[in-house]
């Protein structure tokens, strides 16, 4: 952010221009639970000192602020921050105009947001033209003001780690919007980039990918990222369900519809009203219940099982599956008319065998969580651990691979005395240790996965190179993963080639 970024926490610096005081320290106390740092002002001529001479990611500002003494107009040459206009203004009525003007001028990095008690087309309008992020009406609903900062501040970061990613310096992890996801690989930030495109619409998402790459940790995102994020995220796995329980399961029952049951119930559609319903495993639902739910996806109307009375929803709709729907739709198990209602926007999550640049930091992340829960310090992986994890192929993915790191430092904290943990190879579990020749990236290039016959060159040469690709280029963290110096690396890329 502002003043040296943090990639796991999101602080944001907020500058808050407020002439009502008493407004100004509720909107203030509203954003020091997610740990914002709030500095506030009560007219513009304040406003802009603030702004030449700090660093914020968002600025709040009122539209009208008829109780402030008097304001500059606004920056008069955007090149020279430091010179401002003195005039001043008889009235607040377009104050909060020109503080985005100012912000837009002096730190255009920020992202800007209107509080106003007039929220008419025109002020909205006028308000977008200024470059503003968003607005919200008075009386101000403090949690949706929140999650309206954290939206702002979440889009900051973005663009912070955007401008980093061609350095590869920083990852992108654990922040407010995106919690669990590990995002350092370029396909992963590609993906995060995707969702917070989406997630500003109400276009139904189809997110795919092999068992245990986080499908619903995307989904979630969407949904918190999104405008209904204060309303209910409901998932809601449709594997393994029989026809007739799906459908009560889905859209609910009244009572004496079936055996069983005594009382009306809802189903999942109508329970996430307003908010955002994700049905997982989606290719598993059986034919006839998908004629049902794309009447449903179309009119927004949910029938109870039993009942003739229709009943309104309005749901965001995010689905995922492991299964290829659209083979589905042409071996005829999986509607085509369904299938393109389901995929307004494709988001395919990579198997962590494809990101494995990721990996390393998913150990560093899950290790922390599960030694604090063991009550222990963050635990310190060795090299030869962290390269056996990241050259293993992880048919589950990062369900599977954080089993494995769990099971890792639960092992490791046995072993140890006080609060110190020591990782080593040794924990590695044996399903790793073994994986059979020609499983990983990382193992033989000999016939049949063997390394008999490979000269001792071509060895270290792969062995370089693949290591470069695991550490994302990092030299210093690759020459002591092989074990040599630093300059030894540098001779050898030069005498085989390799970048």
């Amino acid at each position: 952010m502002a003043n040296s970024p943090s990639t796991t926490d999101l602080r944001a610096q907020v500058l808050i221009v407020e002439d009502e005081a008493d407004h100004a320290d509720v909107m203030a106390d509203a954003l020091k639970r997610p740990g914002h740092v709030c500095t506030i002002v009560n007219d513009v001529r304040s406003a802009i000192e603030e702004l030449k001479g700090g660093a914020f990611d968002i600025v709040v500002t009122d539209l009208r602020m008829p109780n402030s003494s008097g304001f500059a107009t606004g920056v008069a040459d955007p090149t020279n921050p430091a010179n401002v206009s003195g005039t001043v203004a008889s009235d607040g009525a377009d104050a909060g105009l020109r503080v985005l003007d100012a912000a837009r001028q002096l730190q255009p990095e920020a992202e800007t947001i209107m509080v106003t008690a007039h929220g008419d087309v025109p002020t909205a309008r006028e308000a977008f033209k200024h470059g503003v992020f968003d607005f919200i009406e008075k009386p101000l609903d403090l949690a949706l003001f929140r999650s309206l900062v954290n939206r702002a501040a979440e889009t900051v970061l973005l663009r912070h780690y955007s401008a980093q990613e061609a350095s590869g310096t920083e990852d992108l992890v654990q922040h407010a919007g995106f919690e669990g996801i590990i995002a350092g690989s370029e396909a992963m930030r590609r993906i995060l980039s995707t969702v917070k495109t989406v997630a500003a619409s109400n276009l139904p998402v189809l997110i795919t990918g092999e068992s245990g790459t986080g499908k619903e940790l995307i989904a979630k995102a969407i949904h918190t990222n999104s405008q209904r994020s204060g309303q209910r995220f409901v998932p809601f796995n449709c594997a393994g369900q029989s026809e007739s329980l799906l459908e009560s399961e889905l859209f609910g029952h009244v009572k004496g519809a079936y055996t069983g049951a005594d009382r009306d119930r809802q189903g999942v559609f109508e329970y996430a009203d307003k908010g955002t319903l994700f049905l997982d495993e989606l290719g598993d639902m059986p034919l006839p219940m998908q004629a049902k739910l794309l009447r449903v996806l179309e009119n927004g109307e949910v029938v109870r099982v039993g009942s003739n009375d229709s009943r309104k929803v309005d749901v965001r709709f995010v689905s995922a599956t492991n299964k290829d729907l659209e083979k589905a739709t042409k071996d005829g198990s999986f509607r085509q008319d369904l299938y393109f209602r389901i995929k307004g926007s494709h988001i395919h999550l990579p198997p962590l065998r494809e990101r494995r640049e990721d990996i390393p930091r998913i150990i560093r992340h899950a290790a922390s969580k599960f030694a604090t829960e063991l009550g222990r310090n963050a635990p310190a992986f060795s090299d030869a651990a962290v390269l056996r994890l990241t050259a293993y192929s992880w048919p589950g993915n990062v369900r599977q691979l954080l089993n494995v790191v769990q099971n890792m430092v639960v092992m490791a904290a046995g072993e140890s005395e006080g609060k110190d943990v020591s990782v080593d190879v040794r924990h590695v579990p044996a399903e790793v240790q073994n994986e059979p020749e020609g499983d990983s990236e990382l193992t033989g290039t000999g016939e049949g996965g063997s390394l008999a016959g490979t000269s001792l060159e071509a060895l270290e040469k792969r062995a370089i190179r693949e290591t470069l690709k695991l550490t994302g280029g990092n030299r210093e963290q690759t020459a002591k993963l092989l074990g040599i110096g630093e300059r030894t690396l540098y001779r050898k890329l030069k005498d085989y080639g390799l970048r």
